[in-house]
């Protein structure tokens, strides 16, 4: 058995999230781990503290794995989550996403749609790119990431973090942000 096997298997009274439900048929379980667009809606008070702040950081997520490194404490209507987040992000043309870090975990941006500004700082070194149609970036954990919708339309990205139940996000002393409570 590998190491892996075998932190993975050896706590057998534990319950996990996939683990199928006694009483439950195959159908049931699966049925439960489906996660189906009509039936998710875009949260657009999940980060409402940061768009009462300045409107340009408003912005909408639609949750379909965990509860993502929003803040958002719970959220009945997504797939339990064991090892990582998953959700849609939707940006208006011309807001954004404000630097901010997670220390627990790396983030991924995957672009939908539209054209989004990533930026990068680390320990006094920045570093800028641009974002289109089906490109993704992986920010480590400890790097402060900010996205900006430059496009003209709406920018649709998926948004995945390696955490089940993340740290909620921190901002730059310097930020505005990092002085307003949630």
């Amino acid at each position: 058995m590998s190491e892996f096997t075998a932190h993975v298997y050896e706590r057998p009274e534990q319950k996990r999230s996939w683990d199928r439900p006694q009483g439950t048929t195959m159908a049931q379980w699966i049925e439960g781990r489906i996660a189906r667009h009509e039936t998710r809606r875009y949260d657009w008070e999940a980060l409402k503290f940061q768009s009462d702040f300045d409107p340009k950081y408003r912005r909408a997520q639609m949750r379909y794995v965990g509860t993502g490194g929003t803040g958002v404490a719970a959220d009945s209507n997504t797939i339990a989550a064991e090892h990582f987040t998953f959700s849609t992000m939707l940006i208006p043309a011309g807001h954004e996403g404000p630097m901010h870090l997670h220390t627990d975990a790396e983030e991924i941006f995957f672009v939908l749609r539209g054209r989004v500004k990533v930026i990068c700082e680390k320990d006094g070194e920045h570093f800028e790119t641009v974002l289109k149609e089906r490109d993704l970036i992986s920010v480590p954990p400890g790097v402060y990431r900010g996205e900006i919708n430059i496009g003209e339309e709406d920018c649709l990205m998926c948004v995945m973090i390696g955490s089940h139940k993340p740290v909620t996000p921190t901002y730059p002393e310097d930020h505005p942000l990092a002085r307003i409570k949630r």
